[in-house]
């Protein structure tokens, strides 16, 4: 393999590990606040491929406003979920909460598929979703870079950097690391937890969002069930890195981005089996070091 094929599998494995990060950040943080492993997060990323796609289509917003509006009206999505299906829960079982999840998850796919109907839809732009100059190749050297691929590097940078400004430079993150220690304790300074709780899951669905049209950007596809591969990408990647743990996250999206794409850049024979190498790195790294890369060992509340 030259180096110029090198570079361009590298800077399509970190695009796509990007996008696995920005889902996967999601998960890790409803898990660090609430123990929580939020199965409806891959509906979510989906939900808000619908919202950009039919603000350009049908309410005929500019293309930009859509992506916009799409993020927030998926961020408040995600809180109404926290607020109905989860907050009443708080203080049930463990189980009762996760099976409500997979209730959750079920309800979001079932509902697109009578809302938005079963077929898939092209989110490309012959339909006029995006400018075509997005699809443009960049020639540096001997390098050929679509222009795609350096725009999803740069929104993964960006929400990333913003994120972690979020989570370790406000107060409402402060709040945030204070009730994934401990919920009472941080009532009793005055925090009010269930705001703090809502607002975690606006930012991991925002982000979620912010995937999932990058996503359909990188694939040009979208059904009801978009969402449940990369969705479990992203939790086998919050896994790898250390669930709980947002630098963890990243790290495992990258990890996973970067597997994906270079086994197969460098083993072209191995391309049907790529999805199964998610799989191999997620059992060996519970084998190895069930907690993940960057997770601490977290004790069971009785």
């Amino acid at each position: 393999m030259s180096l110029s094929s090198f570079l361009q599998h590298l800077v399509n494995a970190l695009s796509l590990g990007g996008i696995y990060a920005l889902i996967a950040i999601g998960y890790t943080m409803v898990y660090g606040i609430l123990r929580l492993i939020n199965f409806a997060h891959g509906d979510v990323f989906t939900y808000g491929i619908y919202f950009a796609f039919y603000g350009v289509s049908i309410f005929l917003m500019p293309w930009w406003i859509s992506f916009m509006f799409s993020i927030f009206l998926t961020a408040f999505l995600g809180a109404f979920i926290e607020k109905v299906a989860y907050r009443p829960l708080r203080n049930a079982p463990r189980i009762s909460a996760l099976i409500t999840a997979i209730g959750v998850s079920f309800f979001l796919e079932n509902f697109a598929i009578v809302a938005f109907g079963g077929r898939a839809k092209s989110f490309n732009p012959q339909t006029g979703i995006y400018p075509n100059s997005f699809l443009r190749m960049l020639q540096i050297g001997k390098v050929r870079l679509p222009i795609l691929t350096l725009i999803t590097l740069g929104i993964t940078a960006i929400s990333l950097f913003i994120l972690i400004w979020i989570v370790y430079r406000t107060k409402i993150g402060m709040a945030m690391r204070a009730i994934s220690k401990d919920i009472p304790t941080t009532r009793l300074m005055g925090v009010n937890a269930d705001r703090v709780i809502s607002f975690t899951f606006m930012i991991g669905s925002g982000l979620a969002a912010i995937g999932g049209i990058l996503w359909a950007m990188k694939y040009p596809q979208i059904y009801p069930f978009t969402g449940m591969i990369p969705g479990l990408k992203a939790f086998i990647a919050a896994v790898v890195g250390g669930i709980g743990s947002i630098q963890g996250a990243m790290i495992g999206g990258f990890i996973l981005g970067i597997s994906e794409i270079m086994i197969v850049a460098f083993i072209p024979s191995l391309a049907g089996y790529r999805d199964a190498f998610a799989y191999a790195i997620l059992l060996f790294v519970l084998l190895v070091k069930p907690t993940g890369i960057l997770g601490v060992e977290v004790s069971e509340k009785v």
